[in-house]
């Protein structure tokens, strides 16, 4: 009995997984991977709880994973210019699955978050086992940093 309470003791609630499980699913990185494989790669996922005002990275901070906003509110900034306010679904970081790179960008909780991290050891033990999935992963990934790039090229253009 002690090893079925352990076991359990620290895995998400089910109802929560499966809020995850959906968030992810609704994201551009995850298109054409079916739900089950998702799941399977969620229930591996840590969350942290941050307080507003809270830093969640600085940039130049070497970058682990990807981070999905659960719930809350998490300001992106650099030097004094506010990329973005996100929200329950957004995600961010998403460069440090690609490359080994630091954060290019600060991130603080603008309130009471809760935020649900995919770090890169676990999607290379994921490419492992699912090589097919892990490569359409790796092309939403690409198409994703294509995007934002493309998005951030348009901006600087606007700007000059």
């Amino acid at each position: 009995m002690a090893n079925i309470f352990w076991s359990n003791i620290f895995r998400k609630g089910e109802s929560e997984l499966q809020v995850i499980t959906q968030l992810w699913q609704e994201t551009p990185l995850f298109k054409d991977i079916p739900e089950r494989h998702t799941a399977s790669l969620c229930a591996k996922m840590h969350l942290r709880d941050f307080k507003a005002g809270e830093v969640i990275f600085n940039q130049g901070d070497q970058g682990a994973g990807a981070i999905l906003v659960l719930d809350g509110k998490v300001r992106v900034s650099a030097q004094t210019a506010e990329l973005a306010v996100l929200e329950n679904g957004d995600f961010f970081g998403e460069i440090a699955l690609a490359a080994p790179e630091r954060r290019t960008a600060d991130a603080t909780a603008v309130s009471v978050s809760r935020l649900v991290y995919f770090l890169k050891q676990d999607l290379e033990e994921w490419l492992e086992h699912e090589p097919r999935l892990g490569t359409q992963f790796l092309m939403n990934l690409s198409a994703t940093l294509a995007q934002r790039l493309y998005e951030a090229n348009q901006l600087i253009a606007r700007q000059a």
